[in-house]
């Protein structure tokens, strides 16, 4: 299977109290710092990797931006992250389709619901 870059995924319900916890269980980090206006950084460990965190609460309509900059993170692709991250945060988690390529869709996106449904969904940008 192939490995991403870096990982991102969009919480519906970023409570920083719970992903701080998952973060600390996954990665071994530290909780979240702030970071400027609505942005938190902070560093993770896997496979011997460092593993560079943010959070940007409000990313998207209403949801929060949590980017993992390092292929070395414990899930290959954006949507194993993100079926992690429903199962222990209990809120929608959304990602992109698998690894994007010039040309496609940029408002095709996968939604990982808590009840385990999941689908592609259209996702425009509401530019805000």
């Amino acid at each position: 299977m192939q490995r991403y870059p870096d990982i991102e995924i969009y919480l519906a319900d970023a409570s920083l109290e719970r992903l701080n916890a998952w973060l600390g269980s996954q990665l071994d980090a530290a909780p979240l710092e702030p970071a400027g206006k609505r942005k938190w950084r902070g560093k993770g460990h896997s496979e011997g990797a460092l593993v560079p965190i943010l959070l940007v609460e409000n990313a998207a309509d209403g949801f929060a931006s949590l980017w993992f900059d390092s292929n070395a993170t414990p899930w290959p692709r954006d949507i194993d992250c993100a079926r992690a991250a429903v199962a222990a945060l209990a809120c929608e988690v959304r990602c992109s389709l698998g690894g994007w390529q010039p040309g496609d869709d940029p408002d095709r996106f996968w939604q990982v619901c808590p009840d385990g449904h999941e689908g592609a969904i259209t996702w425009p940008d509401s530019g805000q």
